[in-house]
């Protein structure tokens, strides 16, 4: 070849390289301006606070044993924690990630197809199909279906890689190749199948197997041959299932199907992939299992098709050997997803397609080609079909992947597509719930559960919007149906805890947020929970013990660091008490000005006795801080210790004498006092005066006081003339309770004066 002609060919592959990434941009750009939906998103993101945290060490090995959600992808999890280090909880940078690894794909499967076959254009068509097929929009738009495009970027590398193994064999090169293929495996599990895919290369069009057909060299080899050289690589694809086999079961009892209805169901969904490839109408996030099993009709006429195409592409493997590798590798990508070991509640998903897809497209296109080799205006005529293929394609998956912008028009496009879909309902619920819309979450509750009775997320969830209606006790018995459904429900149990913890059953609570962390030992909230239940108990020692374990996963947890704050307050441990509280861990002099605003923020909570704690705390520091005095009075006033509040409140105004609300205050306590010995009549009359002239004797509440001071120092007159001037006020001002009080006052002191 020439050096123009290879500067030539060149350029045109850039240029197709770029067509295919504007193409992957035209249909899934989009994703740019959507957020998270309410699908996984929260485990794999917005809701997992290793991940949030971004690239951490010990978010690495995290990553390394974490298999939670019953998949182990460690280098999926490391590409989350990495979008979050770079864009935070900015959904669309997330989303851009996952638009960039399709597009890289794409273009590496271009290339890779080019290289093994030596066919530009029928490359470049195989790979703009993968590009901007409807089918697509499940892996790429979907920001917890990350492992998807990630998986398929290392495919495509691993094949690109073999075929430079496959051209000139050699220990370093095969070295690469199984680099990239582990790390595909470690992005998802998936790829097991990829040894059988280079076979399948091995014979077409590598033709590297010995064989009578076509693509036969001098350099072929026995089949055992070159399945001894997938030895290593299935080495690998047996330790990831091992992995694999290793992370908990994450299929509830009520959801798992008999093995006959997935053999049935594996059957049909083979022949649904199908039909949707080539027609990708109705497609949706989520497919249902078939409420009974499978009609045996479908199963039959999927098994006839099934059959006959296998039939078809093996009567043609000599002169048409492309069409039995792309049915093959149709069939043997999809065992691990098919369903026959079941592994989710649906019946077929979109995503499993992503690469099992490749082959059917390879497979139709060569035959295209072939098939139309002695047609006039032949390029012209397919040009125009292919051009329309993909365009319509194109369409199609913008069209599809716009229902991903939120979690609304995606479940409403799952229950417009599917029937008997609980699962939508149940989301379309969560999703009403988080707007607020608290009846309607009900109603599409009871619509999930109208459809599967024993559906213990729906039960759980239901229960919750019936606790924040305050229907307690119409949520205790939500949860405890899901937990009787769903004993391993540590969700449901914490639930449970909390609504038992509201209604005063403290053990009661206790008990189900430690079945809870039985059940899920790394469930913060559970922890957190547990942990304020044993603080109201009492129980100070295990409390700090498990608050400190919550604080030390979760730091951002939301009461953990002011429930051990107030434990260590409750222990006599100030230092610890502030360092918490303050979120700082120091206990600096300058940190512990801080008590006095601690104590005003308890105070607000109506948590009495840690308000004083503190501000009797800050007194040590600053003894002499009217402001605490006077707030330390109002804590004790609260808990009903009137003596020391009287103390507090005098020694503020020893401080500082001309403080309104504390005269106020301390002239109510004295002329209201349930104690008589505590009550001063003269000396609640001139504070209450001493407030009065302060404020300018516009404050119908101190000229109530000073009206409740007359009455204890006898002068019923005085008490009923500041009554009066104080419901005037009141009337005024639209104080409503203060005037109907003063009413019925102001006839007590006229008529029937207290003795």
């Amino acid at each position: 070849m020439t050096r123009d002609a290879r500067q030539s060919e060149t350029l045109l592959l850039a240029a197709v390289c770029i067509f295919l990434v504007l193409a992957v941009l035209a249909v899934f750009g989009q994703t740019a301006g959507f957020g998270f939906v309410n699908y996984d998103d929260n485990l794999y993101v917005y809701d997992n606070p290793v991940v949030e945290k971004g690239l951490t060490w010990p978010g690495a090995l995290w990553a390394l044993s974490y298999g939670g959600i019953g998949h182990w992808h460690p280098l999926t999890w490391l590409t989350h924690m990495a979008d979050c280090q770079i864009f935070g909880l900015w959904a669309g940078g997330h989303h851009l990630t996952n638009a960039a690894l399709h597009a890289a794909a794409t273009v590496i499967l271009f290339l890779v197809l080019r290289r093994l076959t030596g066919m530009l254009w029928r490359s470049a068509f195989v790979a703009a199909v993968f590009a901007v097929h409807p089918l697509r929009a499940e892996s790429v738009a979907w920001i917890a279906e990350r492992k998807d495009v990630l998986s398929g970027l290392f495919f495509m590398l691993t094949l690109l890689a073999y075929a430079n193994y496959a051209r000139r064999p050699s220990r370093g090169r095969y070295l690469v190749m199984a680099l990239l293929f582990a790390l595909g495996l470690l992005s998802k599990n998936m790829l097991v199948t990829l040894p059988f895919v280079l076979l399948l290369l091995d014979w077409w069009p590598l033709g590297r197997m010995k064989t009578d057909g076509p693509g036969l060299r001098t350099s072929s080899v026995g089949f055992w041959a070159l399945v001894k050289e997938k030895i290593p690589l299935l080495l690998l694809s047996v330790g990831c299932s091992v992995a694999t086999a290793l992370a908990p079961e994450t299929v509830a009892p009520g959801n798992r199907v008999a093995v006959l209805a997935r053999v049935g169901n594996a059957v049909i969904s083979y022949v649904i992939y199908l039909r949707q490839m080539f027609f990708p109408s109705g497609l949706a996030n989520l497919y249902p299992f078939h409420p009974n099993d499978p009609p045996l009709w479908q199963v039959g006429v999927a098994l006839v098709v099934l059959a006959g195409i296998t039939a078809a592409v093996v009567a043609c493997r000599q002169t048409r050997p492309y069409l039995l590798v792309g049915w093959l590798w149709y069939l043997g990508m999809l065992v691990p997803v098919i369903g026959i070991v079941q592994i989710s509640y649906y019946a077929h998903a979109d995503r499993y397609t992503y690469l099992p897809g490749i082959g059917p497209a390879l497979a139709v296109t060569w035959a295209v080609a072939d098939g139309s080799a002695g047609w006039k205006h032949r390029r012209l005529i397919l040009g125009a079909a292919l051009a329309a293929v993909l365009g319509a394609l194109a369409w199609c998956g913008h069209f599809q992947t716009s229902y991903w912008r939120d979690s609304e028009s995606l479940w409403r496009r799952a229950l417009a597509c599917t029937t008997g879909n609980y699962v939508a309902h149940k989301s379309l619920g969560d999703y009403a719930y988080g707007q607020g819309r608290l009846d309607d979450a009900i109603v599409q509750y009871e619509e999930a559960l109208a459809i599967n009775p024993d559906y213990g997320e729906a039960l759980n969830n239901l229960g919750v919007v019936l606790f924040a209606r305050g229907d307690l006790e119409g949520a205790i018995a939500k949860y405890r149906k899901a937990v009787e459904v769903r004993p391993d429900f540590a969700e449901a149990r914490n639930s449970l805890g909390a609504a038992l913890f509201a209604r005063g059953d403290q053990p009661g609570a206790i008990a189900q947020y430690r079945q809870a962390l039985e059940l899920k030992p790394d469930y913060t909230k559970a922890r957190n929970n547990l942990g304020a239940a044993l603080l109201a108990k009492g129980d100070l020692n295990e409390a700090v013990e498990q608050l400190q374990k919550v604080l030390a996963a979760q730091p951002t947890l939301g009461g953990a660091r002011t429930n051990l704050g107030k434990a260590l307050l409750r222990k006599g441990d100030f230092d610890g008490a502030l360092a918490s509280f303050d979120g700082t861990g120091q206990t600096t002099s300058a940190a512990r000005t801080k008590w006095p605003n601690l104590g005003d923020s308890l105070l607000q909570e109506q948590d009495w006795d840690d308000a004083i704690l503190c501000y009797q705390h800050a007194l040590q520091t600053n003894p002499r801080s009217a402001e605490t005095c006077g707030h330390l009075g109002l804590a004790l006033i609260q808990k009903g210790k009137t003596k020391e509040a009287i103390d507090a409140w005098e020694k503020s105004l020893e401080i500082i004498p001309d403080q309104v609300y504390v005269q106020e205050n301390l002239a109510w306590v004295l002329a209201t006092a349930r104690d008589p010995a505590l009550r001063n009549g003269a000396k609640a009359v001139a504070l209450a005066k001493r407030a009065d002239q302060s404020s300018g004797g516009g404050n119908p509440v101190i000229l109530h006081t000073l009206a409740a001071a007359y009455a204890e120092a006898g002068n019923y007159g005085e008490a009923a003339a500041a009554a009066r001037r104080a419901l005037t006020l009141a009337v005024n001002q639209k104080q409503d309770a203060l005037a109907a009080t003063l009413q019925m006052e102001i006839k007590l002191y006229e008529t029937n004066p207290p003795k």
